[in-house]
């Protein structure tokens, strides 16, 4: 017999689309040039170059922008007792979903742009409910007995049905 802390799915998802790091890649070039030149080999950079101090500042900052942005994940784990769900660095614990709290509990595909605005921590501005989510285009649609929904996205949607409908929880 399974104990509540039995693990049944895991997945742990990050940002690491080719279309974030060339984002990240193209903010951070000219901070790194800039430094390089100006502080390494002391030629000004640009026409209206920074003070050293500045330019270490805004370097920093950009840095400090890509390590936030690559350090987030989102883990999602089933076990018989509930859902648990970790956004961090915005959640720094797991947040717990019994399944009596539940109606439905299905995996459906989705519009991350147009029902939620995109991907990440989404608050249900766009009227659909909340949604964490990183990439793709497939969730784990939750819909609480309050009326309340939450979309947790998913890269392995078989493997959750799989899960889901073992457990008697895949409730459409």
């Amino acid at each position: 017999m399974a104990s509540d802390n039995d693990i049944l799915f895991s997945e742990k998802q990050q940002f690491r689309q080719w279309w974030i790091w060339l984002l990240l890649v193209c903010l951070n070039a000219p901070f790194v040039a800039g430094v390089i030149k100006q502080i390494g080999w002391g030629q000004p950079f640009g026409d209206d170059p920074m003070t050293n101090t500045q330019l270490i500042c805004a370097a920093s900052t950009v840095a400090l922008l890509t390590i936030f942005i690559l350090s987030i994940r989102l883990e999602t784990q089933i076990k018989p007792d509930g859902i648990y769900v970790q956004f961090y660095p915005f959640h720094f614990s797991y947040r717990y979903y019994p399944w009596n709290a539940l109606r439905k509990s299905y995996v459906r595909q989705y519009s991350p742009i147009g029902e939620y605005g995109g991907w990440g921590l989404r608050l249900g501005a766009f009227g659909h409910g909340k949604a964490f989510n990183i990439s793709g285009s497939k969730g784990l649609q939750l819909e609480f007995t309050n009326g309340e929904r939450l979309l947790i996205g998913t890269n392995k949607p078989e493997e959750l049905n799989t899960v889901l409908a073992g457990i008697g929880q895949l409730k459409q």
